[in-house]
């Protein structure tokens, strides 16, 4: 039986043992759920000692378990580490799913449910590329599941640190990202990094009467309001001094799509300037995430004292994303309205990423998404962050970074109704079966002409 047929054959127990795993509740930013995160990487481990492997152990560094299963490299052949994670975002309102959240329900030609695309459908890519060998890779292979980076990988460092000799490899592939379209396959060359911060603004020590005191006396929402409108000039661009632009690709992303996608309201217009690939994926981007203050059905006339915003900052590739964030500190402690005072408190920070796709085991990658998909891999950036990128490529440094996916435009990452297409699952499971027996043969004499 071909490769082919061996992974069509096998995708209906993958589909059923990823519908068990969305079934968990892995949400790792809610303590409340943490017996779950639990439970998933025992599923995980499960899952990968009934595809053969050998050394399968659930481990930690203070933070939520991760499971490492390895293979062992034959002799000559290179070690493949494969990268997925476990954990997933809270699902938000039910109320806003067309299913039900962490139950994976196919509708049409898609799979819906929370973590169905991000990422524990890239962890079945991975089951599903093992599975293909009957547990015998052709090359050696460390599964690698984290359980923590919805929550930005807080102990990542120190589990690569631990875990280090466990961890070493050729290449990694990285689950994680999403394809350029429906059929089209994607290879992330570029990735913006993130910060974030909460600002203080107060003007009062304590609330007063609006009409009393009102006109002369500024509220502390209304000053921070005039705040945050410094983040941006009039066209929408960034204005905090300081921070990089990287160099945009010369790729076009249709407006209409966009619009779709996002699902921007009719009328609502762009902001920022330049291309739209290069606002999404090459220049810095400030959003207000979150406010504290007076809610509207609890609202007086009064003049508030204090109030907090979160703010979220994505880091363009080539910059450093703690530095990134001082600027954007300096920025809101000088540009404070009315002598009001501030204060910022940093919060977390991932690094970007520029991932060069170059090498012999890049090009047998392509080569393996040509085959699979019979079309050939778009070179994307992606805005959103994947910190463990920039990690690997800090601890390993020697090695090839490849970052795959398994989601498309329309997989909703984050959002309500999440899903996942089932031709593109089975297609990324083919591609990476045979990515496995491509590299098997990089470096060696039997190399296909065109892989080396």
């Amino acid at each position: 039986m071909s490769l082919r047929d061996t992974v069509r054959s096998q995708q209906p127990q993958v589909r059923a043992d990823l519908a068990d795993l969305v079934a968990i509740e892995s949400v790792s930013a809610d303590p409340g759920r943490r017996d779950q995160v639990q439970r998933s990487a025992e599923a995980v481990a499960a899952l990968l000692t009934g595809a053969g492997c050998p050394d399968v152990r659930i481990t930690t560094a203070d933070g939520m378990p991760a499971v490492i299963g390895r293979y062992p490299a034959p002799a000559g052949r290179p070690t493949v580490c494969l990268y997925a994670h476990h954990d997933v975002q809270p699902e938000g309102d039910p109320r806003t799913w067309t299913t039900e959240p962490f139950r994976a329900t196919e509708q049409g030609d898609r799979l819906h449910g929370r973590g169905a695309a991000d990422d524990k459908g890239g962890f079945a890519v991975h089951l599903a590329a093992l599975r293909a060998f009957d547990g015998q890779p052709p090359v050696g292979v460390t599964v690698f599941v984290e359980g923590e980076e919805e929550i930005g990988s807080p102990s990542l460092e120190r589990l690569l640190a631990a875990e280090r000799d466990a961890l070493t490899a050729d290449v990694f592939v990285i689950a994680d990202s999403v394809n350029w379209d429906v059929g089209t396959p994607a290879f992330t060359t570029s990735l913006r990094g993130l910060a974030d911060c909460v600002v203080t603004v107060s003007t009062l020590d304590h609330a007063i009467h609006s009409g009393s005191f009102g006109g002369p006396v500024p509220d502390a929402l209304t000053t921070l309001c005039r705040l945050l409108a410094t983040l941006h000039d009039e066209a929408g661009d960034v204005a905090v001094d300081g921070l990089a632009v990287a160099e945009p690709p010369a790729l076009d992303y249709p407006e209409d799509r966009l619009r779709a996608e996002a699902g921007l309201l009719d009328g609502v217009d762009w902001i920022g300037t330049g291309s739209l690939v290069e606002r999404l994926w090459c220049k810095p981007a400030i959003a207000v995430i979150a406010l504290s203050t007076t809610p509207v059905d609890r609202a007086s006339n009064t003049l508030i004292p204090s109030a907090q915003a979160k703010i979220s900052l994505r880091v363009a590739p080539g910059d450093d994303a703690v530095a990134a964030l001082g600027h954007l500190e300096r920025h809101l402690q000088e540009h404070a309205p009315w002598g009001a005072h501030v204060s910022v408190d940093r919060g977390d920070t991932g690094q970007p990423s520029l991932i060069p796709f170059e090498g012999p085991y890049a090009d047998a990658a392509q080569g393996a998404f040509r085959e699979a998909w019979t079309t050939d891999a778009v070179f994307v950036g992606q805005g959103g962050s994947i910190p463990m990128v920039a990690a690997f490529r800090e601890a390993f440094p020697s090695a090839t970074v490849l970052v795959t996916a398994v989601g498309d435009p329309d997989s909703r990452p984050h959002g309500a109704n999440e899903s996942l297409h089932l031709g593109d699952f089975e297609r990324a499971c083919l591609a990476e079966a045979l990515m496995l027996e491509r590299f098997a043969e990089v470096g060696s004499d039997d190399l296909t002409p065109g892989y080396r």
